[in-house]
Protein backbone atom coordinates (compact mmCIF):
# COMPACT_ATOMS: atom_id res chain seq x y z
CA UNK A 1 0.00 0.00 0.00
CA UNK A 2 1.14 3.33 -1.11
CA UNK A 3 2.21 5.26 2.11
CA UNK A 4 0.27 8.85 1.14
CA UNK A 5 1.71 11.97 2.83
CA UNK A 6 -1.31 14.06 3.17
CA UNK A 7 -1.85 18.01 3.38
CA UNK A 8 -5.04 18.46 5.18
CA UNK A 9 -4.54 17.51 8.85
CA UNK A 10 -6.22 17.86 12.17
CA UNK A 11 -5.76 19.98 14.91
CA UNK A 12 -6.95 17.57 17.84
CA UNK A 13 -6.78 20.31 20.42
CA UNK A 14 -9.57 22.73 18.64
CA UNK A 15 -11.96 19.58 17.30
CA UNK A 16 -15.02 19.12 19.46
CA UNK A 17 -16.46 16.29 17.81
CA UNK A 18 -19.43 18.34 16.12
CA UNK A 19 -19.73 15.98 13.48
CA UNK A 20 -19.38 19.03 10.79
CA UNK A 21 -16.59 17.50 8.99
CA UNK A 22 -18.89 13.68 9.06
CA UNK A 23 -21.51 14.47 7.10
CA UNK A 24 -19.22 16.70 4.39
CA UNK A 25 -16.35 14.00 3.72
CA UNK A 26 -17.11 13.14 0.21
CA UNK A 27 -15.13 9.32 1.15
CA UNK A 28 -16.52 8.62 4.40
CA UNK A 29 -12.52 9.17 5.35
CA UNK A 30 -13.89 10.47 9.31
CA UNK A 31 -15.03 9.03 11.90
CA UNK A 32 -15.27 11.01 15.81
CA UNK A 33 -13.73 9.05 18.77
CA UNK A 34 -14.20 12.43 20.97
CA UNK A 35 -12.34 14.27 18.29
CA UNK A 36 -12.38 13.51 14.55
CA UNK A 37 -9.99 11.22 13.32
CA UNK A 38 -8.88 11.56 9.88
CA UNK A 39 -8.56 7.34 8.16
CA UNK A 40 -5.33 8.52 5.57
CA UNK A 41 -6.01 5.82 3.33
CA UNK A 42 -9.42 7.15 2.41
CA UNK A 43 -8.54 11.06 2.64
CA UNK A 44 -8.06 12.70 -0.37
CA UNK A 45 -6.92 16.04 0.40
CA UNK A 46 -9.96 17.86 -0.82
CA UNK A 47 -9.90 20.25 1.60
CA UNK A 48 -13.61 20.00 2.09
CA UNK A 49 -13.38 19.32 5.89
CA UNK A 50 -11.55 22.75 6.08
CA UNK A 51 -14.07 24.50 4.33
CA UNK A 52 -16.82 23.38 6.64
CA UNK A 53 -15.02 23.18 9.87
CA UNK A 54 -16.76 25.84 12.34
CA UNK A 55 -13.96 25.72 14.77
CA UNK A 56 -10.88 25.66 12.49
CA UNK A 57 -9.98 22.54 14.10
CA UNK A 58 -8.77 21.25 10.17
CA UNK A 59 -5.73 22.52 8.23
CA UNK A 60 -3.97 22.94 5.25
CA UNK A 61 -0.16 22.01 5.79
CA UNK A 62 2.37 23.39 2.68
CA UNK A 63 6.13 24.71 2.30
CA UNK A 64 6.83 28.12 3.70
CA UNK A 65 8.76 30.46 1.33
CA UNK A 66 12.10 30.20 3.32
CA UNK A 67 12.41 27.04 2.12
CA UNK A 68 13.06 28.09 -1.40
CA UNK A 69 16.36 29.44 -0.04
CA UNK A 70 18.20 26.57 -0.57
CA UNK A 71 18.71 26.77 -4.18
CA UNK A 72 20.57 28.85 -6.06
CA UNK A 73 18.32 30.01 -8.67
CA UNK A 74 14.65 30.19 -7.66
CA UNK A 75 11.63 29.88 -10.12
CA UNK A 76 7.96 30.93 -9.26
CA UNK A 77 5.22 29.37 -10.94
CA UNK A 78 2.23 31.23 -10.10
CA UNK A 79 -1.46 29.90 -10.61
CA UNK A 80 -3.84 31.42 -12.14
CA UNK A 81 -6.16 31.90 -9.33
CA UNK A 82 -3.53 33.95 -7.95
CA UNK A 83 -4.53 36.80 -10.58
CA UNK A 84 -7.87 37.03 -8.92
CA UNK A 85 -6.93 37.71 -5.45
CA UNK A 86 -5.96 41.56 -6.02
CA UNK A 87 -8.20 44.64 -6.06
CA UNK A 88 -8.27 46.78 -8.85
CA UNK A 89 -5.88 44.79 -11.35
CA UNK A 90 -5.56 45.72 -14.63
CA UNK A 91 -2.10 44.05 -15.51
CA UNK A 92 -0.43 40.61 -14.52
CA UNK A 93 2.80 42.52 -14.83
CA UNK A 94 2.22 44.07 -11.63
CA UNK A 95 1.81 40.50 -9.55
CA UNK A 96 4.82 38.47 -11.75
CA UNK A 97 7.07 41.64 -11.51
CA UNK A 98 6.27 41.19 -7.32
CA UNK A 99 6.86 37.83 -7.60
CA UNK A 100 10.66 38.82 -8.61
CA UNK A 101 10.87 41.74 -5.84
CA UNK A 102 9.54 39.16 -2.97
CA UNK A 103 13.24 37.34 -3.72
CA UNK A 104 12.24 35.09 -7.07
CA UNK A 105 14.72 34.87 -10.15
CA UNK A 106 12.29 34.27 -12.63
CA UNK A 107 8.82 33.58 -13.25
CA UNK A 108 7.17 31.02 -15.42
CA UNK A 109 3.47 31.41 -15.23
CA UNK A 110 0.77 28.49 -14.83
CA UNK A 111 -1.52 29.65 -17.19
CA UNK A 112 1.21 29.55 -20.43
CA UNK A 113 1.30 26.05 -19.43
CA UNK A 114 -2.19 25.64 -19.30
CA UNK A 115 -2.52 26.84 -22.94
CA UNK A 116 0.24 24.23 -24.19
CA UNK A 117 -2.04 21.29 -22.30
CA UNK A 118 -4.96 23.43 -24.24
CA UNK A 119 -3.49 22.76 -27.61
CA UNK A 120 -2.48 19.36 -27.02
CA UNK A 121 -5.94 17.98 -25.40
CA UNK A 122 -7.89 19.06 -28.74
CA UNK A 123 -5.27 17.35 -30.50
CA UNK A 124 -5.81 13.90 -27.86
CA UNK A 125 -9.69 14.13 -28.31
CA UNK A 126 -9.42 13.72 -32.18
CA UNK A 127 -6.95 10.36 -31.37
CA UNK A 128 -8.72 7.07 -32.72
CA UNK A 129 -9.80 4.40 -30.35
CA UNK A 130 -9.79 6.65 -27.12
CA UNK A 131 -12.13 5.97 -24.35
CA UNK A 132 -14.81 8.87 -24.03
CA UNK A 133 -15.57 11.10 -21.99
CA UNK A 134 -12.16 11.84 -21.71
CA UNK A 135 -11.53 13.23 -18.06
CA UNK A 136 -9.47 15.79 -16.95
CA UNK A 137 -6.71 14.82 -14.81
CA UNK A 138 -5.65 18.78 -14.06
CA UNK A 139 -7.17 18.52 -10.34
CA UNK A 140 -5.22 15.71 -8.26
CA UNK A 141 -8.30 15.33 -5.96
CA UNK A 142 -9.95 14.25 -8.76
CA UNK A 143 -7.81 11.32 -10.04
CA UNK A 144 -7.28 10.39 -6.65
CA UNK A 145 -11.14 10.33 -5.55
CA UNK A 146 -11.68 8.17 -9.14
CA UNK A 147 -9.63 5.35 -7.72
CA UNK A 148 -11.09 5.32 -4.66
CA UNK A 149 -14.62 5.27 -5.11
CA UNK A 150 -15.03 4.95 -9.00
CA UNK A 151 -12.04 2.66 -10.54
CA UNK A 152 -14.32 1.47 -13.44
CA UNK A 153 -13.59 5.26 -14.63
CA UNK A 154 -9.80 4.93 -14.35
CA UNK A 155 -9.69 4.40 -18.43
CA UNK A 156 -11.95 7.71 -18.91
CA UNK A 157 -8.82 9.51 -17.40
CA UNK A 158 -6.75 11.66 -19.63
CA UNK A 159 -2.87 10.89 -18.84
CA UNK A 160 -1.92 14.31 -19.57
CA UNK A 161 0.17 16.19 -16.70
CA UNK A 162 -1.17 19.24 -15.43
CA UNK A 163 -0.29 22.57 -16.15
CA UNK A 164 1.52 23.15 -13.30
CA UNK A 165 4.07 20.14 -13.79
CA UNK A 166 4.48 21.14 -17.30
CA UNK A 167 5.53 24.64 -16.18
CA UNK A 168 7.94 23.17 -13.66
CA UNK A 169 9.76 21.43 -16.22
CA UNK A 170 9.42 24.07 -18.73
CA UNK A 171 11.06 26.52 -16.43
CA UNK A 172 13.35 24.78 -15.59
CA UNK A 173 14.74 24.01 -18.98
CA UNK A 174 14.65 27.81 -19.53
CA UNK A 175 16.66 28.38 -16.82
CA UNK A 176 19.59 25.99 -17.77
CA UNK A 177 19.28 27.75 -21.50
CA UNK A 178 19.96 31.12 -20.37
CA UNK A 179 21.83 30.01 -17.39
CA UNK A 180 24.09 27.42 -18.52
CA UNK A 181 26.83 27.49 -15.34
CA UNK A 182 23.63 26.46 -13.20
CA UNK A 183 23.34 23.01 -11.72
CA UNK A 184 20.04 20.99 -11.87
CA UNK A 185 20.09 20.86 -8.13
CA UNK A 186 20.50 24.60 -7.74
CA UNK A 187 17.21 25.64 -9.78
CA UNK A 188 13.85 25.52 -7.64
CA UNK A 189 10.22 25.55 -8.54
CA UNK A 190 8.33 26.87 -6.40
CA UNK A 191 4.55 26.69 -7.23
CA UNK A 192 1.80 29.05 -5.93
CA UNK A 193 -1.21 27.03 -5.19
CA UNK A 194 -4.43 27.40 -3.84
CA UNK A 195 -5.55 23.96 -2.87
CA UNK A 196 -4.23 21.42 -0.40
CA UNK A 197 -4.39 18.92 -3.13
CA UNK A 198 -1.56 20.06 -4.98
CA UNK A 199 1.09 19.92 -2.27
CA UNK A 200 -0.18 16.14 -1.92
CA UNK A 201 0.75 15.77 -5.32
CA UNK A 202 4.13 17.41 -5.52
CA UNK A 203 5.23 15.74 -2.49
CA UNK A 204 3.87 11.90 -2.82
CA UNK A 205 4.43 11.84 -6.66
CA UNK A 206 2.19 10.26 -9.42
CA UNK A 207 2.70 6.38 -9.05
CA UNK A 208 5.75 6.42 -11.85
CA UNK A 209 6.43 10.16 -12.21
CA UNK A 210 8.44 12.25 -10.09
CA UNK A 211 7.48 15.94 -9.94
CA UNK A 212 9.36 18.93 -10.93
CA UNK A 213 8.27 21.09 -8.72
CA UNK A 214 10.17 21.67 -5.53
CA UNK A 215 8.37 23.39 -3.49
CA UNK A 216 4.36 24.08 -2.88
CA UNK A 217 3.30 27.42 -1.01
CA UNK A 218 0.29 28.78 -0.31
CA UNK A 219 -1.35 31.69 -1.59
CA UNK A 220 -2.21 32.94 1.26
CA UNK A 221 1.43 32.85 2.44
CA UNK A 222 2.39 35.27 -0.58
CA UNK A 223 -0.37 37.13 -0.63
CA UNK A 224 0.90 39.98 2.35
CA UNK A 225 4.01 39.48 0.87
CA UNK A 226 3.19 40.48 -2.65
CA UNK A 227 1.01 43.46 -1.85
CA UNK A 228 4.03 45.12 0.28
CA UNK A 229 5.96 44.80 -2.75
CA UNK A 230 3.87 45.10 -5.76
CA UNK A 231 4.55 48.44 -7.60
CA UNK A 232 1.83 50.73 -9.52
CA UNK A 233 4.64 52.58 -11.38
CA UNK A 234 5.69 52.54 -15.03
CA UNK A 235 8.54 50.75 -13.66
CA UNK A 236 7.84 47.07 -14.11
CA UNK A 237 8.67 44.81 -16.53
CA UNK A 238 6.45 43.06 -18.99
CA UNK A 239 6.52 39.31 -18.17
CA UNK A 240 2.86 38.38 -18.86
CA UNK A 241 2.99 35.09 -21.48
CA UNK A 242 -0.18 34.26 -21.57
CA UNK A 243 -3.87 35.02 -22.80
CA UNK A 244 -7.53 34.40 -21.68
CA UNK A 245 -7.05 30.46 -22.41
CA UNK A 246 -4.53 29.73 -19.90
CA UNK A 247 -5.67 32.21 -17.30
CA UNK A 248 -9.34 31.02 -17.44
CA UNK A 249 -8.21 27.41 -16.20
CA UNK A 250 -8.32 29.09 -12.69
CA UNK A 251 -12.45 29.19 -12.86
CA UNK A 252 -14.70 25.65 -13.53
CA UNK A 253 -15.47 25.76 -17.27
CA UNK A 254 -12.18 27.16 -18.30
CA UNK A 255 -10.55 24.32 -19.38
CA UNK A 256 -13.29 22.46 -21.20
CA UNK A 257 -13.75 26.05 -23.14
CA UNK A 258 -9.98 25.81 -24.44
CA UNK A 259 -10.64 22.76 -26.07
CA UNK A 260 -13.19 24.50 -28.59
CA UNK A 261 -15.89 21.66 -29.00
CA UNK A 262 -19.31 21.92 -27.44
CA UNK A 263 -19.30 18.19 -26.08
CA UNK A 264 -18.48 18.82 -22.61
CA UNK A 265 -19.75 19.24 -19.25
CA UNK A 266 -17.32 21.04 -16.50
CA UNK A 267 -18.81 20.78 -12.65
CA UNK A 268 -17.30 22.09 -9.82
CA UNK A 269 -17.97 21.58 -5.81
CA UNK A 270 -17.17 17.74 -4.68
CA UNK A 271 -20.39 16.83 -4.66
CA UNK A 272 -21.42 17.75 -7.93
CA UNK A 273 -18.66 15.61 -9.21
CA UNK A 274 -19.05 13.30 -7.20
CA UNK A 275 -22.68 13.39 -9.05
CA UNK A 276 -21.68 13.38 -12.54
CA UNK A 277 -19.00 10.66 -11.94
CA UNK A 278 -22.36 8.02 -10.96
CA UNK A 279 -23.85 9.05 -13.88
CA UNK A 280 -21.13 8.47 -16.34
CA UNK A 281 -20.21 5.35 -14.22
CA UNK A 282 -24.24 4.28 -14.42
CA UNK A 283 -24.34 5.53 -18.64
CA UNK A 284 -26.91 8.02 -17.47
CA UNK A 285 -25.48 11.24 -19.15
CA UNK A 286 -25.15 12.27 -23.03
CA UNK A 287 -22.40 11.55 -25.08
CA UNK A 288 -19.50 13.76 -24.57
CA UNK A 289 -16.29 14.18 -25.50
CA UNK A 290 -14.23 15.64 -22.55
CA UNK A 291 -15.31 16.27 -18.85
CA UNK A 292 -13.95 19.04 -16.77
CA UNK A 293 -14.09 18.25 -12.63
CA UNK A 294 -12.95 20.64 -10.13
CA UNK A 295 -13.41 19.42 -6.51
CA UNK A 296 -13.22 22.97 -5.15
CA UNK A 297 -16.37 25.21 -5.85
CA UNK A 298 -15.84 27.64 -8.48
CA UNK A 299 -12.89 25.75 -9.87
CA UNK A 300 -9.72 26.50 -8.70
CA UNK A 301 -11.17 29.82 -6.91
CA UNK A 302 -12.72 28.23 -5.06
CA UNK A 303 -9.24 26.55 -2.78
CA UNK A 304 -9.23 26.63 0.83
CA UNK A 305 -5.58 27.97 0.31
CA UNK A 306 -6.98 31.32 -1.94
CA UNK A 307 -7.63 34.34 0.46
CA UNK A 308 -10.31 35.68 -1.51
CA UNK A 309 -14.01 34.89 -1.69
CA UNK A 310 -14.33 32.26 -4.98
CA UNK A 311 -16.81 34.04 -6.42
CA UNK A 312 -15.12 37.76 -6.15
CA UNK A 313 -11.85 36.11 -7.53
CA UNK A 314 -13.87 34.63 -10.66
CA UNK A 315 -15.59 37.88 -11.14
CA UNK A 316 -11.85 39.57 -10.83
CA UNK A 317 -10.31 37.17 -13.50
CA UNK A 318 -13.42 38.07 -15.78
CA UNK A 319 -12.40 41.81 -15.62
CA UNK A 320 -8.98 40.72 -16.31
CA UNK A 321 -9.30 38.85 -19.58
CA UNK A 322 -10.69 42.30 -21.52
CA UNK A 323 -7.17 43.17 -20.97
CA UNK A 324 -5.10 39.61 -22.59
CA UNK A 325 -5.60 38.59 -26.08
CA UNK A 326 -6.94 34.79 -26.53
CA UNK A 327 -3.67 33.49 -26.46
CA UNK A 328 0.56 34.42 -26.20
CA UNK A 329 1.69 30.82 -27.08
CA UNK A 330 0.77 29.08 -30.78
CA UNK A 331 1.48 25.70 -31.06
CA UNK A 332 2.07 23.32 -34.51
CA UNK A 333 -0.39 20.51 -34.23
CA UNK A 334 -0.54 19.94 -38.16
CA UNK A 335 1.68 17.05 -37.30
CA UNK A 336 -0.56 15.45 -34.71
CA UNK A 337 1.98 14.57 -32.51
CA UNK A 338 2.06 15.54 -28.87
CA UNK A 339 5.10 15.56 -26.84
CA UNK A 340 6.16 12.64 -24.87
CA UNK A 341 7.16 15.06 -21.96
CA UNK A 342 3.20 15.97 -21.67
CA UNK A 343 2.44 12.63 -20.26
CA UNK A 344 2.08 10.49 -17.41
CA UNK A 345 2.40 6.53 -18.14
CA UNK A 346 0.63 4.61 -14.92
CA UNK A 347 -2.01 5.88 -12.60
CA UNK A 348 -1.46 5.48 -8.93
CA UNK A 349 -3.07 2.90 -7.67
CA UNK A 350 -5.75 2.91 -4.78
CA UNK A 351 -7.27 0.05 -2.65
CA UNK A 352 -11.10 1.25 -3.94
CA UNK A 353 -12.96 2.13 -0.86
CA UNK A 354 -15.94 -0.39 -1.74
CA UNK A 355 -13.86 -3.36 -1.62
CA UNK A 356 -14.08 -5.12 1.37
CA UNK A 357 -11.29 -7.82 0.88
CA UNK A 358 -9.37 -9.11 -1.71
CA UNK A 359 -11.32 -12.24 -2.04
CA UNK A 360 -14.79 -11.80 -4.05
CA UNK A 361 -16.19 -14.91 -1.38
CA UNK A 362 -15.40 -13.04 1.78
CA UNK A 363 -16.11 -9.83 0.10
CA UNK A 364 -19.76 -10.98 -0.77
CA UNK A 365 -20.50 -12.98 2.48
CA UNK A 366 -19.31 -9.42 4.51
CA UNK A 367 -21.68 -7.49 2.25
CA UNK A 368 -24.53 -9.94 3.49
CA UNK A 369 -23.66 -9.19 6.82
CA UNK A 370 -23.33 -5.28 6.58
CA UNK A 371 -26.58 -5.33 4.87
CA UNK A 372 -28.29 -7.76 7.60
CA UNK A 373 -27.12 -5.16 10.02
CA UNK A 374 -28.20 -2.20 8.76
CA UNK A 375 -31.65 -3.28 8.29
CA UNK A 376 -31.53 -3.11 12.29
CA UNK A 377 -30.20 0.25 12.85
CA UNK A 378 -32.29 3.41 13.17
CA UNK A 379 -31.66 4.17 9.73
CA UNK A 380 -31.49 8.65 10.50
CA UNK A 381 -28.04 8.52 9.57
CA UNK A 382 -27.36 10.98 12.66
CA UNK A 383 -23.56 10.38 13.27
CA UNK A 384 -24.22 10.13 16.75
CA UNK A 385 -22.11 6.91 16.51
CA UNK A 386 -18.83 8.40 14.94
CA UNK A 387 -20.32 7.06 11.31
CA UNK A 388 -21.19 9.03 8.98
CA UNK A 389 -24.14 6.72 8.07
CA UNK A 390 -25.84 3.70 9.46
CA UNK A 391 -24.49 2.28 6.90
CA UNK A 392 -21.22 3.39 7.25
CA UNK A 393 -21.60 2.15 11.02
CA UNK A 394 -22.40 -1.55 9.82
CA UNK A 395 -19.31 -1.81 7.88
CA UNK A 396 -17.23 -0.51 10.84
CA UNK A 397 -18.90 -3.48 13.11
CA UNK A 398 -18.53 -5.69 10.58
CA UNK A 399 -14.69 -5.01 9.68
CA UNK A 400 -13.88 -4.96 13.51
CA UNK A 401 -13.08 -1.23 13.63
CA UNK A 402 -15.67 -0.58 16.26
CA UNK A 403 -18.35 -2.50 18.39
CA UNK A 404 -22.93 -2.56 17.49
CA UNK A 405 -23.42 -0.20 21.67
CA UNK A 406 -21.61 2.52 19.57
CA UNK A 407 -25.15 3.55 18.22
CA UNK A 408 -26.86 5.50 21.21
CA UNK A 409 -30.52 5.00 19.97
CA UNK A 410 -30.20 0.83 19.82
CA UNK A 411 -29.39 1.55 23.71
CA UNK A 412 -32.13 3.45 24.55
CA UNK A 413 -34.81 2.02 26.64
CA UNK A 414 -38.28 1.90 25.71
CA UNK A 415 -38.57 4.72 28.01
CA UNK A 416 -36.59 6.66 26.80
CA UNK A 417 -37.96 6.76 23.27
Amino acid sequence: MHNYEHSVLLDSEKCTGCTTCLKHCPTEAIRITGHAVINDTRCIDCGECIRVCPHQAKKAVSSKLENMERFKYKIALPAPTLYGQFDNLDDVDYILDGLLRIGFDDVYEVSKAAEFVSAYTRMYLKTPGIKKPVISSACPVIVRLIGLRFPSLSENILHMLPPMEIAARLAKERAKKQHPELKDEEIGTCFISPCPGKVSYVRNGFADYKSYVDEVVSISDVYFRLIGEMSHDNDIKSLCESGIIGIGWASSGGESSAIFNENYLAADGIENVIRVLDQIENGNIPQLEFIELNACPGGCVGGVMAMENPFVAKARLQSLRHYLPVSQNIVDTNDGYIPEGYFFNELPEYHPITRLSDSIVESMRMMAEIQELKETLPGIDCGACGAPSCRAFAEDIIRKKTIRDGCPLMNRSEEEI
